[in-house]
């Protein structure tokens, strides 16, 4: 069962996505010994040099609550007129040792305030695509992933494979 693999998940100390992406499918690879994947993603904001980055889920705490972690970019933003972010994923899979690979998707766009829609998770509520008028909480889900950075990265490895 899967829940044999993922009882201990590995620090991710890696120091960008692509780091912490590789770090959990080799976890996984040298766990199951079986073909692995793994991503790491998350939202950076321009004008906080790029954080929460890949401390996302981390700003929403043990409980995971995104509402305060959207309080507190909006707080960080106050000042700031550069509402620009991107999110970020990064997929890497590993089918052995040798073969380690490793996929990017981004999706920029401009955040804002108040969060808006139920749809989605994390940041989503904040977060309005370019060329959208609307945010990705807003969004049908299935629009969503048409656009999403993890199509974008799940795209790049179909066309490589």
């Amino acid at each position: 069962s899967i829940s044999e693999f993922i009882k201990f998940p590995p620090e991710e100390n890696g120091k960008t996505f692509k780091e912490n992406s590789l770090i959990k499918a080799r976890n996984a690879y040298q766990k199951s010994g079986i073909a692995s994947i793994a991503d790491d993603s998350g939202l950076c904001v321009k004008a906080l040099q790029g954080e929460p980055g890949i401390h996302s889920a981390r700003w929403a705490g043990k409980n995971k609550n995104f509402y305060n972690a959207m309080k507190t970019i909006e707080k960080k933003l106050h000042e700031h007129s550069d509402k620009r972010a991107c999110f970020i994923c990064c997929l890497s899979l590993i089918l052995s040792k040798e073969q380690e690979f490793t996929f990017q998707g981004r999706v920029n766009g401009k955040l804002t305030f108040p969060p808006r829609g139920k749809n989605g998770f994390g940041y989503d509520p904040i977060f309005i695509p370019k060329n959208k008028r609307v945010t990705f909480g807003e969004m049908k889900m299935n629009d969503k992933y048409k656009i999403d950075h993890r199509f974008k990265a799940f795209k790049k490895i179909k066309k490589f494979f």
